[in-house]
């Protein structure tokens, strides 16, 4: 088996400010059903001060966390992670103090 590695380099921007996952947790599944943070937190095996700080988007999605909603909400752990990197990545992104890299290519033979 031989593994190749492709770079898209003109791929389409991820969506624009994307939402952290705490904020769709919470407008889209803890305030329609009328739970309560104090109560998702019992029933997610977490704290409140945790699931607290994950919902008010001063803590990411942990893959724990992901399988943790993904079980209470019927859902997969995937979204949860997805959404999590696309906030991070737009974040690294729009940073003026992003990393700087030096491009590394094949050199000439």
């Amino acid at each position: 088996m031989r593994w190749i590695m492709a770079t898209i380099i003109d791929a389409p921007r991820s969506m624009h400010d994307p939402a952290h996952p705490g904020e769709i947790l919470r407008e889209l599944y803890l305030a329609p059903l009328g739970i309560a943070i104090t109560e998702a937190a019992e029933a997610l095996g977490v704290t409140r001060k945790h699931l607290s700080s994950v919902v008010n988007g001063r803590a990411p999605v942990s893959p724990e966390m992901a399988v943790r909603l993904a079980l209470a909400f019927s859902t997969e752990p995937d979204i949860w992670l997805n959404l999590q990197a696309q906030h991070d990545l737009w974040r690294v992104r729009e940073n003026p103090d992003r990393p700087r890299v030096r491009r590394l290519v094949k050199k000439a033979a």
